[in-house]
């Protein structure tokens, strides 16, 4: 990587990462841009350049956290032999998550920008990709015999919204 976009990238990364925190402390909508670029020292247009508006720099964030998961999941995963084990790491993780420093400032955000296209569609891509890991699993377990053959698509479903479900009623009585 030449010297020109490897400052590029760690511009993006500090930016991010102070963004992040700002996010967490102070809540989606209370942080602005100009607080980021007086935490960062960059310039709006060097975020917008990296993000294209904040929105995109919380989706960014968001990716990350995703990634994060995902990253963790392949550490956890090998060591959980039958799908309830499985199940029991998902839920495990899932703890996890709702101290995600990022999870307050997420609801705030899909409560707020919900209208605009660019959340849902980064939404749907986030459940449609949750629902495909899901199916995997659930298609592993049913061809290893510990589920009986059964629709892994529409089970696969229904274990996303039980997770999501869950998730909902521990944030609000957790």
């Amino acid at each position: 990587m030449n010297q020109k976009k490897l400052q590029s990238e760690q511009t993006k990364k500090k930016v991010a990462e102070a963004a992040g925190r700002l996010f967490a402390q102070k809540g989606y909508a209370a942080t602005s841009i100009e607080d980021i670029v007086a935490v960062t020292g960059k310039s709006k247009g060097n975020i917008y350049y990296h993000f294209g508006s904040k929105e995109g720099l919380f989706l960014h964030l968001l990716d990350e956290w995703e990634r994060g998961w995902r990253a963790a999941w392949s550490e956890k995963e090998p060591d959980l032999a039958t799908i309830a084990d499985k199940l029991g790491g998902m839920a495990e993780m899932m703890a996890d998550d709702l101290n995600h420093p990022l999870a307050q400032a997420m609801n705030e955000f899909f409560g707020s920008e919900w209208d605009r296209s660019e959340v849902q569609a980064s939404v749907s891509k986030y459940y449609a990709d949750r629902i495909a890991f899901n199916r995997e699993m659930l298609q592993t377990a049913m061809a290893n015999g510990e589920l009986a053959e059964d629709d892994a698509r529409g089970l696969s479903i229904i274990l996303e919204a039980v997770m999501q479900g869950l998730a909902s009623i521990s944030s609000q009585f957790g």
